[in-house]
């Protein structure tokens, strides 16, 4: 933010560090184990009188001194160079913090030159304990230099008390300084006994290669099991956000862990050829495989090291953005670009929206993304939307917590996205097709209060079943929808009908499918296995059928109904005629009409890109649904796009529980409703119901419009009800706290409606759903002092649910209120009563049967006292909709 870009869109800054510092880090070690195998060696061929030996030593001196001295010297002026161009901020803040560390680093590495020269040039010239001296001198200024340049890496990852006092010797003598020093001294010790084979194979003497390398062994394979516990030591200091990102959710870090096993089995199983006798070419060979299998284990060493550090570039202290976490406050309210100083655009407008995200993208992102090359965002981000963009964009810095949050406002956020997607993805947003619904007549069955017996109350139990509408990929809800009917016989004290009577529905001809029906074998399967009991799972009824009695309710369970008209037009609401007949005589008793609502109108596409897969009007494409199974895959390290391309798709309950479903799911798995909200709620933040009606098919301008009934015509919308998305995903996170993965996605979440995250409640989905009385106190219209939201405030048991919910009479509250989502009066798109039909044919009122004094639906005498729920007579009700 405070310093230029060197602009690199192919090549990336990160990537050049990663090669020179891995080929100086090698040297780096090499210089101080190196120092301590000559001095040893040296040593052990003067007490040993071994002329052989030394003159060996002294050959190596000259390799070693040319490579550390000189190539070491210069690769250490590139590391200085390239970090300085790539990150200046951290740059400087870690000259700034340590001034006198690297001071003395300096002085110690002087002390390093003059005593390996000294070493080198006197080598033969001076007595042998004068000589060794000079030799002990620059492994003691190597170590220092280890010691000191150590301190200061370990602050890097570790930076432990330092963030809260700033004193120099919290921040060098860190968690991880120890751990970190004493691996290192054993990588240093390792290197050494590699690199001595090199020249040790090109020694003529057949005899004296055996003795260097019988003792190079020696040096490779001692320090190793102090490496290992070392290693494990050091993997426990590091912070456990840190481990979390190495070794469970950051998958760019599988590789490089894969690396450093390859190598360091390469490493110690090829050493062995040392101590076997083979001809000197081998011996070559296998000392530069060594050499090479080195670098290789240091890369994924460092690798690792930095992929641990994310989302930081001094852990804590900057993200790898530049940014400190303590400025982020104010570049989020004022503005990245008002407080950024190599930018000439210093605001975003709705004429510069590209041109803004460009600069911000330049300055936020390329210190390690390039454009198409190296860690490219295309490759990260071909598969979103401009939305999706926008909402990936929030949500850095939550669930893979590996990234740095986005430093901006909303509109800053914005820009980058449509940067991203029309500037270097070269996309546009394709023109939004119109779709009127077609109003479809009606025809209300007729009823006559002076010669009718009977009132036949039918619903929906959901008020809205949604379909994902792509097996060929992936599944998560079949065509099932439960139509629920009860049977009235009027009078001055009416009764609730439960036997003698066969209750029948059909729905109509436009919608017959009977091949949606055979889906049900494929989730029963995936569910369940193979071998599923007679009589469970979820193979439900037809589209026509006979309805069984449960209690006082009568219910056709899992009904495949979907919403296509003859294949050719979207209509979410099918109607079903429902009848009641007599058992005995087969006389028609009464017979109304209901709509089982179905939608294939999911937004996935919002986010993950595609068309609509249906006649472009609903449905999920297979890109959609592709797209959506790479993101899985990449995030959970599962394999599910390449299982459906192989013919073997898989439902989403297969491993998630869920209760809509009956599937039991995986013990370490999130249940699916928690998953997918707790997920999605760290990208969609701050929206109220418009993150709703991003996935649910309930915008007001969409094609389903679900949420249709008479809360959404007074103002009631859904976070009224069920809270923000924040909300609602912290609820279903709470009880799923013994599952890792919750806490993983409730720690970026802020909840809306509740003081903390501690005040909501924990709730299982759809068995612990808002109470009615919330806002119904006493089952008034309103109640004085509501405070907006009947969020966190859960019925106390499955019956007391809405949709499951009797009077003391055994009367539904969905028989005369109306389905979920969708009580009387509803509004919808394909006919304006098409919800209405009973309150309509019962009563002449699209209103809750028995609204405005109407209870002589059912009673033959006037009511003047509440029957089913206090507060029935004697109020003012709302007006309601009138055909």
């Amino acid at each position: 933010m405070n310093y230029p870009v060197w602009y690199l869109p192919q090549l990336g800054g990160g990537l050049l560090i990663a090669i020179i510092a891995v080929l100086h880090v090698v040297i780096a070690h090499l210089a101080v184990g190196g120092g301590l195998f000559l001095v040893l060696t040296e040593r052990r061929a003067v007490l040993t009188k071994n002329s052989a030996l030394l003159e060996y030593v002294r050959k190596h001196t000259w390799f070693f001194l040319l490579l550390t001295m000189v190539f070491g010297g210069v690769s250490g002026v590139g590391i200085w160079f390239i970090i300085a161009l790539v990150n200046p901020a951290a740059t400087s803040s870690l000259i700034h913090i340590f001034v006198f560390g690297w001071a003395i680093e300096w002085v110690f590495f002087i002390g390093e030159i003059v005593a390996l020269l000294i070493y080198h040039y006197r080598f033969g010239k001076m007595d042998h304990k004068s000589h060794m001296a000079l030799g002990w001198l620059y492994f003691i200024f190597a170590w220092l230099s280890l010691f000191t340049i150590n301190g200061i890496l370990g602050f890097m990852l570790t930076p432990g008390k330092w963030i809260e006092t700033g004193n120099f010797w919290h921040g060098f003598l860190n968690p991880s300084f120890l751990p970190s020093l004493i691996f290192r001294t054993c990588i240093a010790l390792i290197f050494a006994g590699v690199f001595g084979l090199v020249t040790g194979a090109w020694l003529k003497e057949r005899e004296n290669r055996r003795t260097v390398f019988r003792l190079c062994a020696r040096w490779m394979y001692i320090p190793l099991l102090i490496l290992v516990f070392t290693g494990i030591y050091y993997t426990r200091v590091i912070s456990t956000e840190s481990f979390e990102n190495l070794f469970h959710y950051n998958r760019e870090s599988t590789p490089f862990i894969t690396l450093i096993i390859v190598s360091s089995i390469l490493l110690f199983g090829l050493g062995l050829f040392t101590l076997v006798k083979t001809s000197q070419t081998v011996q070559k060979i296998g000392a530069l495989m060594l050499v090479l299998i080195c670098f290789g284990w240091m890369a994924g060493f460092e690798y690792m090291r930095e992929i641990a550090r994310k989302p930081f570039v001094l852990y804590g202290h900057m993200y790898s953005t530049g940014i400190t976490p303590a400025q982020m406050e104010s570049v989020n309210s004022e503005g990245f670009l008002a407080q950024a100083k190599w930018t000439e655009v210093k605001e975003v407008t709705e004429d510069n929206m590209e041109e803004a995200g460009a600069e911000i993208f330049r300055l936020q992102c390329m210190a390690c993304h390039t454009i198409d090359g190296y860690n490219g965002v295309l490759n990260k981000s071909g598969q979103l939307t401009e939305r999706g963009l926008e909402a990936l964009l929030t949500g850095m810095g939550k669930v893979n917590s590996y990234m740095p949050p986005f430093a901006g406002t909303g509109l800053e956020k914005r820009a980058v996205a449509a940067y991203i997607f029309k500037e270097l993805q070269g996309k546009s947003i394709p023109s939004a097709v119109g779709y009127v619904a077609e109003s479809l007549p009606l025809e209300i069955p007729a009823f006559d209060p002076d010669t009718s017996l009977y009132v036949l109350l039918a619903w929906n139990d959901l008020g809205m079943h949604s379909i994902s509408d792509n097996e060929k990929y992936f599944s998560f809800l079949p065509p099932a929808n439960t139509l629920n009917a009860q049977l009235f016989k009027r009078g001055a004290l009416p009764e609730v009908v439960t036997s003698g009577i066969v209750m029948e529905y059909t729905v109509e001809e436009e919608f017959q499918h009977p091949e949606y029906h055979s889906m049900f074998w494929q989730y029963d399967e995936a569910i369940f296995g193979a071998d599923l009991p007679e009589g469970t799972g979820l193979m439900g009824k037809g589209v026509n059928g006979t309805m069984e009695p449960h209690g006082s309710v009568f219910a056709a369970h899992k009904i495949p109904v979907v919403p296509y008209m003859d294949n050719k037009t979207y209509n979410p609401y099918p109607v079903f005629t429902i009848t009641a007949k007599d058992e005995s005589t087969g006389e028609l008793l009464a017979v109304t009409k209901a709509v089982a609502p179905t939608s294939t109108e999911m937004g996935c596409r919002n986010c993950h890109e595609g068309g609509w897969a249906w006649n472009d009007v609903s449905g999920m494409a297979d890109l959609t649904a592709i797209n959506i199974l790479k993101a899985h895959d990449r995030f959970n390290g599962t394999t599910l796009l390449a299982d459906a391309e192989n013919g073997e798709p898989k439902l989403c309950q297969s491993c998630h529980a869920d209760p809509a479903v009956m599937a039991p799911g995986k013990p370490d798995v999130l249940n699916f409703s928690t998953a997918i909200h707790g997920f999605h709620a760290n990208y969609l933040e701050g929206m109220d119901q418009e993150a709703c009606n991003m996935c649910h098919p309930s915008h007001p301008d969409g094609k389903t419009n679900c949420f249709r009934g008479r809360h959404s015509q007074v103002g009631v919308g859904c976070t009224e009800c069920h809270g923000t998305l924040e909300d609602h995903a912290l609820g279903l996170l709470a009880n799923q706290s013994d599952k890792m993965a919750s806490a993983r996605l409730a720690r970026g979440l802020e909840p809306v409606f509740a003081a903390s995250k501690e005040e909501i409640k924990p709730r299982m989905p759809w068995l612990m759903e808002p109470d009615c009385r919330s806002c119904h106190t006493n089952y008034n219209i309103f109640e004085d002092g509501f405070d907006g939201t009947a969020f966190n405030r859960w019925v106390p048991g499955f019956e007391a649910l809405y949709r499951n919910r009797t009077d003391n009479h055994g009367v539904m509250c969905s028989a005369c209120h109306g389905s979920t989502h969708a009580v009387y009066g509803a509004y919808n798109n394909y006919g304006l009563q098409r919800d209405n039909q009973q309150p309509l044919q019962y009563q002449g009122l699209a209103g809750t049967i028995g609204t405005h004094g109407q209870c002589m639906v059912c009673h033959t005498v006037e009511m003047t006292s509440n029957g089913h729920h206090r507060n029935m007579v004697n109020r003012d009700p709302l007006p309601v909709l009138v055909e």
